[in-house]
């Protein structure tokens, strides 16, 4: 495994600022991977803006594209927010105990990347609360509700989906979080929305490998189908399965996880 390590910070502007590597590193993160981002608006509480700003950071990271550890700058961070360190640093330790960095003791903080077994274990708990939300769906959605699924993928008939992959790795996102909604459940929704941090980090990887994208959109067409027909068991195991089929790619192909 590769010692690199990336230290990591933000622009004022408003524009990447690249990333300021270490005397054990010179790679960069991808250009796509860093989100724009404007200082923190001091009308609001420091920590939690800074807590989401780092976790959205953290949510645009091609995390598993490399296997090189990514260095969280605290100071850096601060300057660059315009904030203290005090409010940064309480928000590195909300996001560590929610499992997104580790801090190191005279290293430093870092990007957590999930092991293998971690993600099929994420992906398996995920498969449990989105084939519930399904089964909810069947019952109390509405049938604009219903239909608003169908429109999302109305880009991509006709085999477009490998012509706009970026767009539609988004848009299966999207999907896949208006599942978690549209039950209506608020406590499956809290408890869907940490754990959809981490899986929308794996879905943007595997997305495009081993024709993913192609079949992700037939499932997505069989789900919406079992849903429009208040089809209550099928539309909860076509989700299940759709879930635990990426549990076995992850398992087959992912080999950058080990």
């Amino acid at each position: 495994m590769s010692s690199g390590v990336h230290r990591f910070s933000v622009a004022k502007n408003g524009a990447s600022n690249g990333v300021e590597s270490d005397e054990v590193a010179t790679q960069e993160l991808p250009a796509n991977g860093r989100p724009r981002l404007q200082p923190i608006d001091t009308s609001f509480s420091f920590k939690n803006k800074a807590y989401a700003a780092l976790r959205s950071v953290i949510t645009d990271m091609d995390v598993y594209g490399s296997r090189d550890e990514i260095r969280l700058d605290e100071r850096s961070l601060a300057q660059d927010f315009g904030i203290s360190r005090t409010p940064v640093r309480e928000a590195m330790a909300q996001l560590e105990r929610e499992g997104f960095v580790r801090s190191v003791p005279r290293r430093g903080v870092y990007v957590v990347r999930k092991t293998k077994r971690e993600v099929i274990e994420l992906i398996t708990a995920w498969a449990a609360l989105e084939s519930m939300a399904a089964r909810l769906i069947t019952a109390i959605a509405s049938d604009d509700e219903i239909a608003s699924l169908r429109k999302m993928f109305a880009t991509f008939e006709n085999g477009a989906v490998r012509a706009h992959l970026d767009e539609y790795s988004q848009l299966n996102i999207e999907f896949h979080q208006s599942i978690i909604r549209l039950s209506r459940n608020s406590m499956l929704i809290n408890l869907a929305e940490n754990l959809f941090t981490h899986m929308r980090m794996i879905r943007r990887k595997t997305i495009g490998e081993k024709e993913r994208a192609e079949r992700s959109i037939r499932d997505h067409m069989h789900i919406i189908e079992a849903l429009e027909a208040r089809d209550t068991v099928r539309a909860e195991t076509l989700v299940r399965d759709h879930a635990l089929g990426l549990a076995e790619h992850v398992e087959k192909y992912a080999d950058y996880l080990d």
